[in-house]
């Protein structure tokens, strides 16, 4: 008879509400955890960003728009030296790295626990990009940017040629002698073709 209780589902057990009380507790519990790691990471990145302050103060003013550094929180905070560079934590929210996107991928230019080795990691990538920086203005200072142009070489000069000489056209005093001549000269011919005697005076 117990067996065909335990078939019938009367045996009491975990009710569905129940599970689900369970899970939200659980999933709370993950969460917090999760608060308290980007919340140590945070710090750990914040402890950091003041022990690169001296370092970003003796970069000259000239150069200070190469670098945009800032504490960005999130899912997974990081701390940006520049555009493309950033320190960020790994796994185990103790190991400091250092990374680099490239066209090529990211890039690992330093990884330690110890954040003092970053920030000497962090030094020498300022001072390359200061080094770089410093070059590519020599470069445009010593192109050859003042001179003149080169002069085209003009092309040989031909005369446009000129237009076709127009035929004379006759005046309206012409025309009117054309007629007159051209009108004599059909009453002759009638007048022969008629037989009339042509008297020219």
């Amino acid at each position: 008879m117990d067996d065909q209780n335990h078939l019938r589902g009367e045996t009491p057990g975990l009710s569905l509400r129940e599970a689900i009380r369970t899970a939200r507790l659980e999933a709370a519990e993950r969460s917090g955890v999760i608060v308290e790691l980007r919340d140590a990471s945070l710090a750990r990145l914040s402890m950091l960003n003041e022990m690169l302050e001296p370092i970003f103060a003796e970069v000259p003013l000239e150069h200070a728009d190469l670098f945009d550094r800032g504490l960005m929180p999130g899912e997974t905070p990081r701390l940006f030296v520049d555009m493309v560079a950033h320190v960020t934590l790994g796994r185990d929210r103790r190991t400091y790295r250092f990374l680099q996107d490239t066209r090529a991928g990211r890039r690992v230019l330093a990884e330690s626990t110890n954040p003092h080795d970053i920030v000497d990691a962090v030094t020498r990538y300022v001072a390359r990009r200061l080094i770089a920086r410093e070059q590519a203005m020599v470069a445009a200072a010593s192109a050859p940017e003042n001179e003149a142009p080169p002069e085209p070489h003009p092309l040989p000069h031909h005369p446009a040629p000129a237009p076709p000489a127009e035929p004379a056209r006759p005046g309206r005093v012409g025309v009117f002698i054309l007629g007159v001549i051209a009108g004599a000269l059909a009453m002759v011919g009638v007048a022969a073709l008629l037989g009339l005697p042509v008297s020219v005076r």
